[in-house]
């Protein structure tokens, strides 16, 4: 590898469905960001279901823990980017009805 080649980090990026997930594991270059990682991983194939744009604009965490601003986060060897799903219900609207439900 040539010293202007930079180093390459395996990871992984994860997305799920209720029904089915993936897991991609990834060579990037060092200095990928959390955001480039999910471009790279090509998940619009895997989901031909869901716009791309899903992809593009979901929030991301590494093992757990969400990002504030992935386009910035530089990524370590063996991260594991999880690309989240928008919530379906709001936990408090749901909290309600399943409480207005309980009291009949």
């Amino acid at each position: 590898m040539a010293a202007s080649e930079p180093a390459m980090l395996e990871v992984e990026v994860a997305f799920a469905l209720p029904e089915r997930q993936r897991i991609i594991p990834l060579a990037v270059p060092e200095g990928t960001t959390a955001r480039q990682a999910v471009a790279m991983a090509g998940l619009e194939e895997a989901f031909p279901e869901l716009p791309p744009a899903t992809f593009l604009e979901a929030d991301l965490g590494i093992f757990g823990k969400r990002l504030r601003d992935p386009d910035a986060v530089r990524l370590r060897a063996g991260d594991r980017v999880e690309v989240y799903r928008p919530l379906q219900l709001d936990p408090k609207a749901a909290r309600s009805a399943r409480a207005a439900r309980e009291k009949r």
